[in-house]
């Protein structure tokens, strides 16, 4: 018995769970404000500097999904959740997109496929006798 009461923590030392849930500062999200703004200024300077292309395109996805990126991760705290969370949330819109891309690949394949093995035969001018 005295064994356990040795190892026993006093009350006062064991951590009491906030009734108010996790407090964040709010110069994190003054922040990442600030960053969106810049982020969004960015992607406008790529229409205003006339960006053609594939460049163009490319610069306005990565602006996109780093825009959505730090939303998803601060604004809707999924920063702060345990990483279970974090891929049962993240991970079938991620597999959704994987499948539609390898859909779309076969399509096109497909497509082209079927161009080539039944493209319209020439008829060839009756045989002179």
């Amino acid at each position: 018995m005295e064994h356990a009461e040795q190892h026993a923590a006093p009350v006062e030392a064991q951590p009491v769970p906030h009734a108010h849930g996790q407090q964040h500062p709010l110069g994190i999200y003054f922040k990442i404000w600030g960053l969106l703004f810049v982020l969004s200024l960015a992607s406008y300077l790529v229409d205003y500097f006339h960006f053609q292309g594939m460049l163009r395109w490319s610069l306005i996805i990565v602006f996109m999904l780093l825009k959505a990126g730090l939303i998803v991760a601060v604004f809707m705290h999924m920063l702060w959740e345990r990483l279970a969370l974090v891929y049962a949330i993240l991970v079938p819109p991620l597999l959704l997109i994987v499948l539609l891309g390898i859909g779309a690949l076969e399509a096109d394949y497909t497509f082209l496929t079927r161009g080539a093995l039944f493209a319209p035969v020439a008829e060839q001018p009756p045989a002179a006798h």
